[in-house]
């Protein structure tokens, strides 16, 4: 197919971050992704500056059935190819992406590259946005040649089931509805530069936040370490304070950094204690706990902000025996 023949547009939409990325989700589910979502779905009666910006209008009426995507990861590199296999969706199961609310859906049938591709140049722009359509003619070019090699069949293959829509908890535990309810009334205003300034820094999320959970879950002061051996938090199982005694670590990022990228830094943490500890990312809101015993394999999650029923699992793994 010629170039100026082309019935199909391109476009590229981001996977996240590096330290925050969500390609593996987007290509185990079959769908493209954006947001914000908690607006509820576009319909063309509805102003853009509901979605803070345009993107959600073209996404939802612009992008067509047969288009191709490109899943980006940071400015010149793509990860895979798809074709946009259906019309514009809302799905409520992707109101927490790592933190994010994309629930804009597109089906897409994704091919997996073998290795990322990159770009010689910054064709997506300087700063790319999560969505946008491709005019650069190599990578129209690449477009058009990816699709036409062999093998073809991804294109028309079977789209993979989407995932259950997972049910809000109906009932907080009780000894944690005052920091529940306090990350309700604040953690908007703290994301808010506007009305609140700059954010909280880990220091505040590590005093107002996750020592206040880790006291509701039952643990005492004395078993609660802070800035012991550089770790942010350190929870001991008993007492005296030793690496043999520490039943889980905390690292604590600020608001927005998104807690999925310090899994590093929390596990060279405790491979420096020489234990095999679990360990847990958060940003006061967000806890996602890795299981130390294997291989740091995630082992449970909650939203403050979003409580679901499988937080349960998390407090459960917090709480003091």
């Amino acid at each position: 197919m010629a170039l100026a023949d082309s019935e199909f547009a391109v476009w590229q939409v981001s996977a996240g971050p590096s330290n925050r990325s969500y390609a593996g989700l987007l290509l185990r589910y079959g769908v493209a992704l954006i947001g914000p979502g908690d607006p509820g779905p576009w319909d063309p009666s509805r102003s853009d500056k509901e979605f803070a910006g345009g993107f959600v209008r073209r996404f939802a009426n612009h992008v067509a059935s047969g288009d191709v995507l490109l899943l980006r990861s940071g400015l010149t590199t793509i990860l895979a190819v798809g074709r946009v296999a259906g019309n514009y969706i809302h799905l409520p199961q992707f109101d927490d992406v790592n933190g994010w609310d994309l629930q804009h859906a597109r089906r897409v049938q994704w091919t997996e590259l073998p290795e990322p591709y990159e770009f010689a140049s910054t064709v997506f722009g300087a700063s790319p946005p999560r969505l946008s359509r491709i005019h650069d003619p190599e990578v129209i070019t690449y477009a058009n040649r990816f699709i036409e090699s062999p093998p073809t069949a991804w294109q028309t293959a079977k789209l993979p089931n989407l995932p259950e829509v997972e049910a809000r908890l109906a009932t907080v535990p009780h000894e944690l509805k005052e920091i529940v309810a306090q990350v309700n009334d604040l953690h908007r205003l703290y994301i808010d530069a506007e009305s609140f300034g700059e954010r909280p820094t880990e220091d505040e999320l590590v005093a107002h936040y996750v020592v206040p959970l880790l006291r509701n879950l039952g643990w005492p002061v004395e078993r609660i370490a802070l800035k012991w051996r550089n770790i942010d938090v350190c929870v001991f199982a008993r007492l005296p304070r030793k690496p043999g005694n520490c039943h889980y670590l905390i690292e604590v990022k600020r608001l927005g950094i998104g807690v999925e990228g310090a899994l590093g830094q929390a596990t060279n943490y405790a491979s420096d204690l020489g234990v095999s500890c679990d360990v847990v990312v958060t940003d006061g809101v967000r806890y996602r706990m890795y299981n130390g015993r294997d291989g740091f394999a995630p082992a449970a999650y909650a939203n403050l902000a979003r409580l679901k029923k499988s937080s349960i699992e998390l407090f459960s793994r917090m709480r003091r025996p």
